[in-house]
């Protein structure tokens, strides 16, 4: 009987099959150990070479590193081994031998191991980020579910930027120019007024010439949309939103943050409500430090940093300058040189996770937006329209999956978040 690894606990006593790659060895007479994984978790395996024919042994004597090897034998209960359990085998078959293996115990650069990433991505570390990417990405979604979100996918290649035309990929459509999608924000805002609350979850592209810790080309976001929804609403909604994230992760993903030796204290205090401070707060906390940053322009990655340490537990900042913001951001009545806008600092100085605003409704407001950012009116004639058929107010934020990530794993670079991170300069393998 073929079992998964992480299911061994209920199989003690019993004669099963494993099937997995080897992860490391040791020999002591004529006992080899062989540490064994399948996705799923480690176990040791004891081949006696006088309860297994010579072929067997054979087999377990002469297996690689990363070998794929199927195993049959009886499952014993031991607190010593990996996962409290181990195997006593019968029977040792190789799959496939592997060649001599290029990531060894030893300690190696990074730039070694991004260029080996399809084979890194087979440590327990990697496995663990994975594992916590998923758990991540299952609470994104179920939270949205259950509460009524309408999931809807919106294109990859659009006609016109979202978020500013110097961070585009351009790629040619049978002779008209298009885009990679920079966020699916313009298309929910059609898809809620069909549906009242909708979210989209995606891959998004921006061509920004960045080597900081907080870049990637090509990053996942999961965007809600909100009919009738306002600035507060939104602030309500993202606090909720990950805090809920984030406890589930610590639920489902202990055994992985203690592997990666995360400090969970941090994570617990994740509960609303967070601070929430205006845009000209923040920048008093910032002149404080003796920012060189000039009052009016936007954060950068060490301002973030500044910021966040000075919580503990994310922070919203509110009303931005709107000459720093997107066209599409709705001024605030008390004061039109100020969005209504907000972006969510994680803790720990791991900076920006969620950007979101209330939206232009009114149509006369939005149309003269376009034109001071001088983009191309008739890519956002069906965008307008969107004005002229029953407007309402409504908002909505981004969430980066791949900064969320970052920040529950204690991580301090991005390219471990994704399996195939999109650097600049790098696009192999």
């Amino acid at each position: 009987m073929h079992v998964y690894i992480q299911d061994l606990e209920n199989h003690a006593g019993e004669k099963v099959t494993i099937k997995g790659w080897l992860y490391n060895r040791t020999n002591k007479g004529k006992l080899r150990f062989l540490l064994v994984r399948d996705g799923s978790g480690l176990v040791q395996c004891v081949v006696f070479k006088n309860n297994v024919a010579d072929a067997a042994f054979r087999a377990a004597d002469s297996a690689t590193q990363e070998s794929s090897l199927e195993i049959t034998g009886v499952v014993r209960q031991d607190n010593r081994a990996p996962g409290g359990f181990e195997i006593d085998c019968n029977d040792v078959s190789i799959i496939q031998m592997a060649e001599p293996y290029p990531i060894t115990p030893k300690e190696h650069g990074t730039a070694f191991l991004m260029e080996n990433r399809h084979l890194w991505l087979r440590s327990s570390r990697q496995r663990a980020l994975l594992k916590i990417r998923s758990d991540i990405i299952y609470a994104a979604r179920k939270y949205l579910d259950d509460r009524g979100f309408i999931l809807a996918d919106t294109p990859i290649l659009t006609p016109a930027a979202c978020e500013g035309t110097t961070t585009l990929f351009e790629v040619d459509y049978f002779g008209e120019r298009a885009f990679l999608t920079q966020s699916g924000q313009l298309y929910n805002e059609a898809i809620c007024t069909a549906v009242g609350r909708t979210y989209c979850f995606g891959p998004t592209f921006r061509a920004e010439k960045s080597k900081t810790r907080r870049h990637l080309m090509e990053f996942w976001m999961v965007e809600p949309e909100v009919a009738f929804a306002k600035l507060d609403d939104i602030m309500s909604l993202a606090e909720d939103y990950v805090s809920y994230i984030v406890q589930t992760v610590i639920e489902r993903s202990s055994k992985e943050l203690a592997l990666l030796q995360r400090n969970l204290e941090p994570l617990k205090r994740v509960h609303p409500p967070f601070p929430r401070i205006s845009y000209d707060e923040a920048f008093d906390i910032l002149e404080d430090y003796g920012t060189e940053t000039a009052r009016g322009s936007d954060f950068g990655g060490s301002d973030e940093t500044i910021i966040s340490n000075h919580f503990d537990r994310p922070v919203i900042i509110h009303r931005y300058p709107t000459q720093v913001k997107a066209f599409y951001m709705e001024p605030d009545p008390e004061k039109p040189t100020r969005a209504l806008c907000m972006d969510m600092l994680a803790s720990e100085g791991y900076g920006e996770i969620i950007g979101g605003s209330q939206r232009i409704h009114e149509l006369d407001l939005l149309k003269k937006r376009i034109q001071e950012h001088h983009l191309p009116e008739e890519a956002f004639s069906w965008y307008t329209d969107l004005r002229r058929y029953g407007s309402v107010p409504h908002s909505g934020f981004g969430m980066g999956i791949e900064r969320v990530v970052s920040w529950v794993s204690g991580l301090s670079h991005v390219r471990e978040t994704i399996p195939f991170p999109r650097l600049l300069n790098k696009i192999y393998p």
